[in-house]
């Protein structure tokens, strides 16, 4: 199976060579990688042209965006700039944070779970952080779950879900419309990926409020809200997160924001979620 990776890459130059040598060691090779270099003010794309020499498979997009980093819609924009350069010859695309280390088989499993399934559209593995030297499963990840950091979709999944939405949730709302068109998700828990740079050490004040925004424009609805901005702020070890997820939504709601998906979706995505938060208690 041919696949092509797309690289937004921000200010990544402590990391970005290192994930790059993980994907030219890997056993089956990328067709294509895109490294959208986003507004870089560091050795980024000097660093992606040394490995563009050797690799032809390698190309640098140098795109122009906002400063400002917001969780989401910088970093889908980024992608869609360098989704936009590619032809659509590939058998799955993946996108890809810029702070990754795979190991030497990530990809070659991948396909291997593509082909034993048709109806498998998305497919990953875990992140690990660097703790007290050693290198643990991130607090962010669960089974069900596939990070945004590395998302691998299936060419006719992808189409179907009309691409990634350019706002923060978009790497949930992808796997709910998976759901939503009876595609299954493939998580790998022998799959481990270093994570150089953990989740969300970038985000600024103006992104407090951004995750109870994203429960809203998915359609959850308050009471699935509150008890998922709960969950998340224990997770983060930040009780108080709880309440400004919270003024998110109302924010949201009070000022009727778009929501991400259709009410069609929005009727599924609230249904299954209530139906995966009873399994959970009473199981």
């Amino acid at each position: 199976m041919k696949y092509y990776i797309v690289i937004p890459a921000h200010n990544e130059a402590n990391f970005i060579g290192l994930t790059l040598e993980s994907l030219i060691n890997q056993t089956i090779l990328p067709s294509k990688i895109v490294v959208v270099n986003d507004n870089s003010t560091d050795e980024t794309a000097e660093i992606v042209q040394s490995f563009m020499a050797n690799n032809t498979f390698i190309s640098l997009l140098n795109n122009t965006s906002a400063v400002q980093h917001l969780p989401g819609s910088k970093v889908v924009l980024a992608f869609n700039k360098g989704l936009a350069t590619l032809d659509n010859n590939y058998d799955f695309i993946v996108k890809a944070d810029a702070d990754l280390i795979f190991p030497p088989n990530y990809f070659e499993t991948i396909i291997h779970h593509f082909k034993s399934d048709e109806k498998i559209g998305m497919a990953g593995g875990f992140c690990y952080i660097k703790k007290n030297g050693e290198w643990t499963l991130e607090n962010l990840t669960n089974k069900d779950h596939i990070r945004g950091a590395l998302k691998a979709y299936r060419k006719a999944c992808f189409k179907q879900i009309d691409g990634l939405r350019t706002a923060m949730g978009w790497d949930t709302v992808d796997e709910l419309l998976c759901k939503f068109y009876d595609w299954k998700i493939k998580t790998d828990e022998t799959l481990h990926v270093k994570h150089l740079k953990p989740t969300g050490v970038n985000y600024n004040a103006a992104s407090r409020y951004k995750q109870g925004e994203a429960f809203y424009s998915l359609g959850y609805g308050f009471w699935i809200t509150a008890i998922a901005s709960l969950k998340l702020a224990m997770r983060k070890g930040k009780p108080f997160l709880f309440f400004d997820y919270l003024k998110g939504y109302w924010q949201a709601k009070t000022h009727k924001a778009p929501l991400l998906v259709t009410e069609e979706q929005a009727k599924f995505i609230k249904k299954y979620r209530w139906k995966k938060m009873k399994e959970k208690i009473f199981n």
